[in-house]
């Protein structure tokens, strides 16, 4: 039985298999369960490498483990440190997200991957506070709907103030149930500068300024047509068709325009 007064601490450990001998994964949850850390998840991650989610309530034995596993010829740890998100979706869903190795906080999702975006949406909508995250990609590749399926699996509500999911959607004013700092709100890049009014811009600052979690699409037309910038930003995420496809605004900015 655990004992509430004592603290206890995730860890991410990663190892990379060049042996696959039978046994292995057993020698290495007993050793595990000797040194009493508790094994929470479990997974391949892409290919022969595998991620454990672990807990303790004694780093040392974090340490210890990972000097006994230098010495088995079988694997190489890859990673041992206090779980990042990715490292939680990566052991739940078995891949890793792909990451800008030059713009770190620069993600990239295809259409197969939705499942995966929408948890790490979902995952990035529970936390508190201010943050700002842009989603580039093209016409019905599923933006919008991922920011709502996100939405749904943090349990928190979603506000449009601008949007193309239905019909080109400007709005001037929000209602007192909708300016929660709670919820997540939805914003077309586009639609928000090149069709927008003064009272839609005004409406626009008073949102961005707010202490809540803001999803823009297009974030490079929003800041190219607006006073931001991508120092705005806290994560930027791509979503694609296949991973070889060109995200070209030009392509299909001039629809937004073209019914002024």
């Amino acid at each position: 039985m655990r004992c509430e007064s004592v603290e206890y601490k995730q860890w991410y450990m990663e190892y990379k298999i060049h042996k696959n001998r039978p046994g292995l994964l057993g020698d290495i949850a007993s050793m595990l369960g000797m040194l009493e850390v508790n094994i929470l998840t479990i997974n391949g991650v892409e290919g022969k490498t595998r991620g454990m989610l672990l807990e303790t309530s004694d780093d040392e034995k974090i340490m210890l483990m990972g000097e006994m596993l230098k010495k088995v010829d079988n694997i190489t740890v890859t990673a041992l440190r206090s779980p990042r998100l990715v490292d939680k979706l990566a052991v739940r869903h078995g891949r890793y997200i792909d990451r800008d190795s030059d713009d770190r906080k620069t993600f990239r999702f295809t259409r197969d991957e939705l499942g995966l975006l929408v948890d790490f949406l979902g995952e990035l909508f529970k936390r508190e506070g201010n943050q700002v995250i842009g989603l580039r990609g093209m016409p019905r590749v599923g933006k919008t709907e991922s920011i709502i399926a996100g939405s749904v699996c943090a349990q928190k509500r979603w506000t449009f103030v601008s949007s193309t999911l239905l019909r080109q959607t400007v709005r001037s004013q929000l209602a007192e149930d909708e300016m929660n700092p709670n919820n997540v709100f939805i914003i077309d890049g586009i639609v928000s500068t090149i069709r927008s009014n003064e009272k839609h811009y005004n409406l626009l600052q008073q949102v961005m300024s707010m202490p809540s979690t803001k999803v823009i699409e297009h974030p490079d037309i929003f800041v190219r047509e607006s006073e931001y910038t991508f120092d705005d930003f806290d994560i930027i995420i791509e979503l694609r068709n296949n991973p070889g496809e060109e995200i070209l605004y030009e392509s299909f900015t001039t629809s937004y325009s073209d019914d002024l």
